[in-house]
């Protein structure tokens, strides 16, 4: 059968109807080979790694999706319409805003706010708020809780700007923004304009409140309680 796209190698059914989507390519690699049953690679195009194996005996794949909203936009844009995924979960890292979110903790993102353009290519008369899907949320709460995990449920800034020239991403704090990462609003655009799935789970890599943060690789290794639970909520889909 054909190769669907020029981003990816996979064959039409390679991939499970539950992808969970790391930025880094090698979390993809380091999920897949830790936790995934017969995991096998279906994608290393530009590097982006892809893999699909079982986890308690339901099919689920892990893919990479690059940093920020376009290189995301691009690689679930033809996940949804071109593979007929149903359901992405990103596990990423996340910077923390709101001075009780500490680093290890986790973000359940229930919308996502962005300095991007992305939303502008809809055509729509004001501004779109990107949001989770509750059918993919509610049960990924569940089982942080079950885990007796530390979360929070709120709103993350997806931000187009990783090194900003002025201002801050600590001022989205005074709407009740919890955190800043760069890819999530994207996301939450492409699951709603092709009526799919989507979540977005974060660990605290960083604080931007105090300046304390991780190595890159912990980000790439520790993050393993943000990747069992969506585990978990992959395999219950």
């Amino acid at each position: 059968m054909a190769i669907p796209t020029p981003h990816n190698q996979a064959r039409t059914g390679d991939i499970a109807k539950t992808v969970l989507m790391p930025g880094d390519p090698l979390r993809a690699e380091f999920i897949a080979k830790t936790f995934l049953d017969d995991a096998q690679c279906y994608n290393n195009v530009r590097g982006m790694l892809g893999y699909t194996g079982f986890f308690n005996g339901k099919r689920v794949s892990v893919q990479g999706h690059g940093m920020g909203l376009p290189s995301i936009g691009i690689y679930t844009y033809e996940l949804y319409n071109m593979y007929d995924v149903d359901n992405i979960i990103r596990v990423g890292s996340a910077g923390a805003i709101k001075e009780d979110v500490k680093i290890f903790d986790l973000i359940l993102a229930a919308g996502a706010c962005t300095d991007s353009n992305y939303a502008d290519q809809y055509q729509l008369p004001g501004t779109y708020a990107p949001i989770a899907s509750h059918s993919l949320l509610e049960p990924a709460v569940t089982i942080a809780k079950e885990r007796a995990s530390r979360y929070h449920v709120g709103n993350v800034l997806s931000s187009d700007v990783f090194y900003r020239d002025c201002g801050s991403a600590l001022d989205w704090g005074k709407m009740g923004v919890l955190a800043v990462e760069m890819e999530a609003a994207a996301l939450y655009m492409n699951a709603a304009r092709a009526n799919k799935n989507a979540l977005t789970i974060l660990t605290i890599s960083d604080e931007l409140h105090s300046g304390q943060e991780l190595s890159a690789h912990d980000r790439q290794v520790s993050f393993t309680t943000m990747m069992e639970i969506s585990l978990k909520l992959a395999a219950s889909l």
